[in-house]
């Protein structure tokens, strides 16, 4: 699972364009991992984001 998501993050975030700077690069990053999170599908979850099997979701502990 983590060299799958290690490809994903190189095809879909750290070359997915060309970047001006690393700097660039890494601002970037905390949008791809919330659409990966949150809004793209995962074959694996029956075609939900990772964000659903989460029990405890930030400030919403019991």
């Amino acid at each position: 699972k983590v060299e799958r998501f290690n490809r994903t993050l190189l095809d879909e975030w750290a070359y997915l364009r060309p970047y001006a700077s690393n700097h660039e690069r890494t601002a970037a990053l905390s949008d791809f991992l919330h659409a990966y999170n949150h809004h793209r599908c995962h074959t694996a979850l029956g075609g939900h984001p990772p964000i659903t099997r989460v029990n405890n979701v930030a400030d919403q502990y019991n």
